[in-house]
């Protein structure tokens, strides 16, 4: 069964598809503008996604009334469509042009050399918050870094098609959950070459998953990555990337986990899984339009969903 984050609408391969293809090949100007509007009737049409948008950002303003929270289900699709625009039209951007799209804090840019001049890797773990796709952008195209994305393929074929052509233009190769038995073989070799392996660590998959507290709620994370950090010795490295203007993005490193080793395995895991909830949680508080989950959140974390 596909899982509830994976059967909201605007997961499926005709309006991805049209996405990438439209925006590649219109104005900028245009782009947005179709945007805007396509944001106002995703909110007007689609009231289960409003609605459960609006359940999941219950746990930052829990005493604002349904029709505030409404609106902010509103912000966050608005900020959802920039995000994704603005990622589709620097994939064809030439790398002179693309670092204009970045501004960060030099020590920022600067841990990722300093943690793999360990000889490690890194594991770099962020959640469906910001635009973590033109992370790539920036580590590939910006900082010529070597990087390998986790993905559970997607259950639209056409949607998992495109999002592979979109990671071989960036230049970063796919580990794919479930095609193979070899998948933790694959993130190690990664991490012995002294690669970066991205997560996406904020929806568990299965019993793949460590109970955390996450915006005063109770939630489920993904454990591998902090298994891995725990078997090889590479550090977590929470990452975002947040909008602060059309067409620009901020780079924020978050504070490297390292996983005990001298701990037992189940507690030193929790620990890791915990500091990054934390972490990405102060980055939710901060900006909640920034935070994409278009499904009841909360609810899948009740059902082990």
């Amino acid at each position: 069964m596909p899982r509830g984050w994976t059967r909201h609408a605007l997961n499926n391969g005709t309006i991805f598809g049209a996405t990438y293809r439209g925006v590649g090949a219109l104005p900028p100007l245009v782009s947005h503008a179709i945007g805007r509007a396509g944001t106002w009737l995703a909110w007007r049409l689609m009231r289960e996604t409003r609605a459960a948008i609006a359940d999941n950002l219950r746990a930052l303003f829990p005493d604002e009334p349904q029709a505030m929270l409404e609106r902010r289900a509103r912000r966050t699709l608005g900020a959802y469509a920039c995000d994704v625009i603005d990622f589709i039209r620097a994939l064809q951007d030439r790398d002179d042009d693309v670092h204009r799209l970045f501004d960060y804090v030099p020590a920022d840019a600067e841990l990722f050399f300093n943690e793999l001049a360990k000889g490690k890797g890194i594991i770099l773990v962020s959640g469906h918050y910001g635009n973590w796709e033109a992370g790539g952008i920036f580590l590939r195209r910006v900082m010529k870094l070597p990087v390998a994305v986790v993905a559970l393929p997607e259950p639209d074929p056409a949607v998992d098609r495109v999002r592979r052509e979109i990671r071989e233009r960036i230049g970063a190769d796919t580990i794919q959950v479930g095609q193979s038995l070899d998948t933790a073989l694959q993130i190690r070799r990664r991490l012995a070459a002294n690669s970066i392996v991205a997560f996406l660590m904020d929806r568990h998959v299965g019993r793949d998953r460590v109970e955390v507290q996450f915006l005063g709620r109770r939630a489920y994370f993904q454990r591998t990555p902090a298994l891995m950090g725990f078997l090889t010795g590479a550090p977590l490295v929470p990452s975002f990337m947040e909008r602060v203007g059309r067409s620009r993005f901020i780079v924020r490193a978050g504070v490297p986990i390292c996983v005990e080793r001298d701990r037992p395995r189940d507690e030193a895991i929790q620990a890791a899984v915990q500091n990054f909830a934390d972490q990405l949680g102060a980055r939710v508080r901060a900006h909640p339009e920034f935070w994409y989950h278009f499904y009841r959140y909360w609810d899948a974390q009740k059902s082990g969903e």
